[in-house]
This record gives structure tokens, C-alpha cells and sequence, in this order.
């Protein structure tokens, strides 16, 4: 991803809510799977990390960007940003192009 394409998805994140929170239980199972169902469904997708959630927040981003094969668009406090690109006709967000050599 492109700092272009980045700086675009933030822009977008800046208007939305987070729509999931992880507390004290950190990552399990169930949230992951929540976050790859929230992916599938909006393809950007925002997280707060609650305060009784020890897990230092970049550390909670890499990991699901790993496990959901997403991709961390920014960290700012307790606040996560994951992107997504969605498959086939699902695809709501476009990007900025890639600008060619």
C-alpha cells in the first residue's frame, strides 16, 4: 500500500466509529473471527481498545492484520484502523492508483 493510499483510508476512517472493542480478554478466537466478518463486510473497519484491555494496541493491530490477512492503516491511541480490499463485486472502497515506472 502506497502512503497516498494510506493517507486516503485514514481520511475516510476520520468519519467513522469504531464498530468493535477489545476488552480485558485482549484477542480470542470469537473477536477475531468478528473483525474478519466485519472486514468481509465494509472493508475498512475501526477498533477501540478499551482501557482495561493490557495489550499494548499496535502489538493487538499486527496481530489481526496477521490473522485476518488485512492490513494495519493506522494506530493512534487506542484506536485501530484495519483496510481490506473486498473481493470481486463486494468492493466499496477504490483506491488511489498506483502510479506506473
Amino acid at each position: 500500500m502506497t502512503s497516498k493510499q494510506r493517507a486516503y483510508l485514514k481520511g475516510l476512517a476520520m468519519t467513522e466509529d469504531p464498530i468493535l472493542q477489545i476488552g480485558k480478554s485482549s484477542l480470542t478466537p470469537e473477536f477475531t473471527a468478528s473483525v474478519d466478518e466485519a472486514l468481509e463486510a465494509r472493508e475498512l473497519i475501526k477498533i477501540s481498545v478499551l482501557k482495561n484491555c493490557m495489550d499494548d494496541p499496535r502489538a493487538i493491530a499486527e496481530v489481526l492484520a496477521q490473522r485476518t490477512r488485512s492490513e494495519v492503516v493506522q494506530v493512534i491511541g487506542k484506536k485501530i484502523v484495519l483496510y481490506r480490499e473486498g473481493k470481486g463485486d463486494k468492493k466499496k472502497i477504490e483506491l488511489p492508483r498506483r502510479k506506473k515506472d
